[in-house]
């Protein structure tokens, strides 16, 4: 077992129900598979995500996902890294370009169970299976070039957190970026 990966994950105090069920079900999985960091467990595996707004807090930035076919949030693998938010900033400044991501601080700001459907990549065919994301509040500055990485995304750009129902195309991706928009303001107050 991981142990400071289970404890961190132990610490978070959850902001909903939702997140409460979430972190048990991931403790209990830290618990049950030694190869939880990597991808190479099929099941479930840990990711990590920035999410980045600007410093008014009312734009996110958002990349246009290739599998998902859907504007949302930046993030990746952990690929055996233990320190979260180390995968959340690698994974930030490559998929958008941005090399002043700044991070609030190093508490998590969400903690989300995702399903991965079924998907091809680079001519791979990658079963379904669970990621485990990690979020941590960052911020960039909307005035920082940034610029698509072609094999993870097509498009990228900010958006007032005001259009992320009209522009997300997977319906279950909405409630968690509504609830990390939450989250990020409380944290500021």
């Amino acid at each position: 077992m991981n142990k400071q990966l289970y404890e961190q994950i132990k610490a978070y105090t959850p902001v909903n129900e939702q997140e409460r069920n979430d972190q048990i079900i991931i403790q209990n999985a830290i618990k049950s598979y030694d190869d939880i960091l990597y991808r190479e467990n099929k099941t479930a595996h840990f990711c990590a995500s920035p999410w980045i707004m600007n410093r008014t807090m009312d734009k996110v930035l958002f990349v246009f996902h290739n599998i998902y076919r859907s504007w949302g949030w930046c993030g990746g693998h952990a690929d055996g890294c233990e320190n979260l938010l180390e995968t959340a900033l690698r994974e930030g400044k490559e998929e958008t370009g941005l090399t002043n991501l700044i991070v609030h601080d190093v508490e998590i700001l969400g903690l989300d169970i995702l399903p991965v459907p079924q998907h091809t990549k680079n001519g791979k065919v990658i079963a379904p299976h669970l990621h485990f994301n990690v979020s941590f509040l960052c911020f960039a500055d909307e005035r920082e070039s940034i610029h698509i990485k072609p094999d993870e995304n097509s498009a990228i750009g900010w958006f007032f957190t005001h259009e992320i129902e009209r522009i997300v195309s997977e319906p279950h991706m909405i409630p968690i970026y509504q609830k990390l928009i939450q989250s990020s303001r409380k944290r500021m107050k």
